[in-house]
């Protein structure tokens, strides 16, 4: 901190804030600045005050609320019972270091303590942003809203992310008009059709080129991410935790803390954000905690048995799945008492007798006597109507009591934030886990929140509060455990609840046409060995489409990789081809998922490509998706090597008759090995093939010298 400014540096980069008047605003985020550069920027930042507005102009700054002039969404909104709604918290404490801030705003009228956080990352610059709101006052204080932050954009063009089950993170632009774009979830999870994500940059931004910020909010419950063009012709964006109707009240002395909102700001396009994103999830939302631990390829019974357990059908497939190189074999749905289909028996997490008479000792021995770990499905949030637990606890439902509410494939939600129904769920849960050497857990989320109430309050925040320490107590008691965050596929996926597990359910339509759109998305925030990718069967269950073994199993490839279908049904060309992938996977694992991913652009709409890279080497992915525009296909531009270096360069996956789709094959096309500099493959780009519709081009990398 010098004087009236608070500077925070990390990843190259500073975040420059004036607090010289009292109320802190953003005055300068990007490419590191001294200190003699930043009063500069604090001395050039006042705006033009235009007639007909009022003589300080829109007072925008890092909490912008209605007593200060501001006239767009303000971010804070509380209200009092004597009619109270306004608020000024003005600075009263700044405590700074080179990476992060904290500063300490009062309104002693209000009766209210504001607390704002800011961190910037060292390595990657990725900035952090959260408020605490505290009741100084001697009454409750109802909060309306809270932004983590609202932060001042530079640029117009918004990338936001709708979707629905069985397509997520289905990207939608537009440019941000006058007024506010507000994108509400209300579901009571992190949404399928409305996630915190954005990304808003210079018009045109892509995958390589232009300035943009990517921004999550950090949070598994509702949410509220606004976009403002403010009539001054200002932009911010706020996002926050979406409360209900008086939902949040806060007793004196009580206090709320928003959700994390993440933010990272670069020149270089989606990629460039991703460079910035990717590591700072690996150290710092995950802990490291995967990097001395290989993703092990995944075996998943859904799609293989659904519901019809035989235990002799499972060990068929267990050891199918071994012998193409799977070394995790999960359980999924169906497993436990009465579950044959999905109306009954959740929350009654015991073997069922019928179908495991000695319960799940034997398949879990078969299965680790293959050299597998076991994993098995649990959604402990939930139970069905037909239950033994609700016969018993009828009154355990999340909801208006009295009140019907609609079912969502089956079942109502467990109300966690009792500590009854809390520690009836651990006790099964932990009783499970003692009792049989199971390393995975897949916890899935099968339905949104329509009556969050609890003992007559809303209790969304509560729910949510209460399924983070229903994870955090399990961990803590068996930490040797992974998780997966599954809710129907991606609804819940965020960096709150990657905090507690290790992977994510990226979607339940494995149809891999869908998933190489998803993965492009998705991956934009999230690196490759926390997305789940399977490979399914030919016909998709989903959407009806047919895809080859090649496609199916280079989409899973450059995720956390696993197989998701009746692999006893697979012929003998397919099995062969899917053991050469998994194989393939395994020798490229720590590039992979611990290199650095590039979505490749290509002139080719209907064309898509990812690179994985490290210092080492890189594999690189072709995929035709659509009928090409052209008959003839544009090479393939390497951005992201070193161009300095040399690189030797193979197709492996040559096609046994070139000549049935070309008259004439490009060079690399037979799978003999050239030298390439850097510079050419990244200018010049690689030579591909003619791609039939669903056709695959894998090419490997090693640096040399």
């Amino acid at each position: 901190m010098s004087g009236a400014q608070v500077r925070l540096t990390g990843g190259g980069q500073s975040l420059v804030l004036d607090v010289a008047n009292g109320v802190p605003s953003l005055i300068w985020w990007g490419e590191d600045i001294g200190e003699a550069d930043a009063r500069v920027a604090a001395a050039l930042a006042p705006r033009a005050v235009p007639h007909g507005m009022l003589d300080g102009g829109e007072a925008l700054d890092l909490s912008p609320t209605a007593a200060r002039g501001f006239t767009g969404f303000p971010a804070l909104e509380i209200r009092r019972g004597d009619g109270t709604f306004l608020a000024d918290p003005r600075l009263v404490t700044v405590e700074a270091t080179p990476h992060d801030a904290r500063l300490t705003l009062e309104d002693v009228r209000a009766g209210l303590r504001l607390v704002l956080t800011l961190a910037l990352d060292p390595a990657t610059g990725v900035a952090a942003f959260a408020s605490r709101l505290e009741n100084t006052g001697a009454t409750v204080l109802g909060v309306d809203w809270l932004a983590a932050i609202a932060l001042p954009l530079d640029h117009d063009e918004a990338l936001l992310f709708d979707g629905r089950w069985a397509a997520e993170m289905t990207p939608v632009r537009a440019r941000i008009a006058t007024g506010a774009w507000i994108k509400d979830n209300r579901t009571g999870r992190t949404s399928h059709h409305a996630p915190p994500f954005a990304v808003v940059g210079q018009p045109g931004f892509d995958e390589d080129h232009g300035e943009v910020m990517g921004l999550h909010l950090a949070w598994s419950g509702s949410s509220r991410v606004i976009l403002e063009r403010l009539r001054d012709g200002r932009l911010q964006v706020q996002a926050g935790e979406l409360f209900l109707p008086g939902e949040m009240n806060l007793e004196p002395g009580e206090a709320y803390e928003t959700p994390t909102l993440y933010a990272a700001r670069d020149a270089a396009g989606l990629n460039g954000l991703s460079a910035r994103l990717h590591p700072f999830v690996r150290q710092t939302i995950l802990g490291g905690r995967l990097a001395a631990r290989p993703r092990p390829v995944t075996f998943n019974t859904w799609e293989a048995v659904y519901f019809r357990h035989d235990l002799e059908t499972l060990k068929d497939l267990a050891a199918q799945a071994a012998a193409l190189g799977v070394e995790r074999f999960v359980l999924d749905d169906g497993w436990f008492v009465g579950r044959d289909d999905d109306t009954t028996s959740l929350g009654d997490w015991r073997a069922d007798p019928l179908k495991y008479p000695q319960g799940l000792t034997p398949l879990i021995d078969h299965v680790r006597s293959l050299g597998m770990a076991f994993g098995l499905w649990v959604e402990p949030e939930m139970a069905n109507r037909r239950s033994a637990l609700l016969e018993a606890h009828p009154d355990w439902v999340l909801g208006d009591e009295g009140r019907a509410q609609p079912l969502g494939r089956g079942q109502y939600v467990l109300d966690l934030s009792r500590p009854e129904v809390a520690e009836a769920i651990f006790a099964q849960l932990d009783a499970l886990l003692s009792a049989h050497p199971i390393a995975y857990l897949k916890w899935d989320m099968n339905r949104d929140l329509t009556h969050p109430a609890s003992r007559g309050r809303p209790a969304v925040h509560a729910q949510t509060r209460a399924v983070y320490a229903l994870i955090d107590r399990l961990r803590a008691a068996h930490p040797a455990v992974e998780i997966e965050s599954c809710a129907s596929g991606g609804g819940r996926a965020d960096y709150e609840i990657l905090r507690r597990s290790e992977r994510i359910w990226t979607s339940d339509n494995n149809d891999p046409t869908v998933r190489q759109k998803l993965h492009r998305t998705f991956s934009i925030f999230f690196p490759p060995e926390v997305m789940g990718a399977h490979v399914a069967a030919a016909t998709n269950p989903i959407t009806g489409a047919r895809s080859g073994m090649t496609l199916r199993a280079a989409t899973a490839l450059f995720g956390h990789m696993g197989v998701e279908a009746d692999v006893r049904t697979f012929s003998e060309a397919e099995r062969a081809t899917l053991a050469r992938m998994i194989a393939l996977h395994k020798s490229h694992r720590a590039r992979l998922h611990g290199g650095r991913l590039v979505r490749l652009s290509h002139p080719e709409p209907g064309l898509a490509a990812l690179m994985a890279v490290d210092p080492e080497g890189a594999l690189v992915s072709a995929v035709q998706l659509d009928l090409p525009r052209t008959a003839s296909p544009a090479p393939l531009r390497l951005a992201g090597l070193d161009e300095a270096a040399s690189w030797r360069v193979r197709l492996l996956n040559p096609s046994p008759r070139p000549e049935a789709s070309m008259k004439r094959a490009p060079a690399l096309a037979d799978g003999a090995e050239s030298l390439v500099p850097g510079r050419v493959l990244a200018q010049a780009g690689l030579p591909l093939p003619v791609l039939t519709v669903g056709g695959v081009a894998l090419f490997a990398l090693e640096r040399v010298g």
